[in-house]
Parts: structure tokens; C-alpha cells; sequence
């Protein structure tokens, strides 16, 4: 399997991102460079797409294939495909506050410590639906992992479409991701624009 090994403040610093959307909270504290070259047409659509895959961790030909099932649906394309993005199982993870990094959502959920519906998943591409129930499995509720995460979760709130009681070791998807649950800056007609020259 492709893994993407790049150094995480280097890349977010090159893409102009912030670690805390990452999930890290370490900061970089050298001093970003001042390019004066002005960026391409070409340039800054290409920086849009490596920013949304570096964030959710799929390499390019997954990527496209998601581009392509956005096209394919009616509506704003840009829209569905961060929608999509957001329902990937290992996001799921992420945005429900059981893992501190959308990497360490996506290696628990290979390592099967959740289900869907009461059915184990492994797959960290898994889409969920409004309606389905992700939920810890029960040998993992009493590791000592499971149970910090637990605790801090208050820190970080669920986002509207994910109903979830803060002592819960499972949530509801309520609704599908909406534009305004992104969490960062991301100009999505840019990569529209890419894909579809």
C-alpha cells in the first residue's frame, strides 16, 4: 500500500496550512519564505488539490475517483467532493473526537477498533450515511486509550451532522456534511477547474 511519508510541519507549512487542522499542535517556528514569483493559473489550482489530500490522507488515483463520483452526482461539484471527503469512515473517527489525527483515526480503524451499525469495519474509505451508528468496539472501551480520549473529548466539539453525548462511546450521522462544517479554507472551484480541463 502507497503511504505518504512527508514531513508533516514541512508540508504544511509549504501548502500554507495551519498543524491544528491536522490535529497537531505543534507549531513551526521558522520563518516562511517570501516568494516574490507570482503563482500560475496552473499553480494554484494544483496547491488547492495537495492541500485537500494532504489533509485527508488519500493519494492521487483515490482522489480522482472521488472527483469523478462527485461529477457524476447533481449539484455543486466542489461541494460534494469535500462531502464525500468528510464521510470517509477514518474521518469519521477524527471529527468524533476518538483519535487526536486523521492518522491515527485511519490506523485504528484498520486495526478494527470500530463498527458501523454494530458491524466491525476495517476500511478507513468507508462511507458513512445518515442514519448509521459508528461506535468503539466493546474490547476496546476498557483500554486505557479509549478511555483519555473519552475524557478530553469535551475539548473538541462534534460537528453538527454527528450527534454524539460526550460520555458515548458511539454517534449518529444525522445529516450529510454541509459546506459550512469545513473546517478550513479551501477554495474547491480550483480543483474543479483542474480536473476539469
Amino acid at each position: 500500500m502507497a503511504k505518504n511519508r512527508q514531513p508533516i510541519l514541512r508540508r504544511c507549512k509549504t501548502l500554507g496550512l495551519s498543524p491544528a487542522v491536522l490535529g497537531y499542535s505543534k507549531e513551526t517556528h521558522r520563518n516562511p519564505k517570501q516568494s516574490r514569483r507570482k503563482q500560475s493559473e496552473y499553480g494554484m489550482q494544483l496547491a488547492e488539490k495537495q492541500k485537500v489530500k494532504f489533509i485527508y490522507g488519500v493519494l492521487e488515483k483515490q482522489f480522482r475517483s472521488y472527483y469523478e463520483k462527485a461529477d457524476r452526482k447533481p449539484g455543486i461539484t466542489g461541494e460534494i467532493l469535500l462531502q464525500e471527503l468528510e464521510r470517509r469512515l477514518d474521518n469519521v473517527v477524527f471529527r468524533m473526537g476518538y483519535a487526536n489525527t486523521r492518522r491515527e483515526a485511519r490506523q485504528l480503524v484498520v486495526h478494527g477498533h470500530f463498527t458501523v451499525n454494530g458491524r466491525r469495519v476495517d476500511i478507513p474509505s468507508y462511507q458513512v450515511k445518515p442514519g448509521e451508528v459508528v461506535a468503539v468496539c466493546e474490547k476496546s472501551r476498557a483500554s486505557v486509550k479509549f478511555k483519555t480520549l473519552l475524557e478530553q473529548n469535551g475539548k473538541n466539539p462534534c460537528p453538527k451532522w454527528i450527534e454524539k453525548a460526550a460520555d458515548a462511546f458511539e454517534g449518529k450521522i444525522v445529516a450529510m456534511p454541509a459546506r459550512d462544517d469545513i473546517d478550513y479554507e479551501v477554495a474547491e472551484h480550483l480543483i474543479v477547474e483542474l480536473y476539469s480541463k
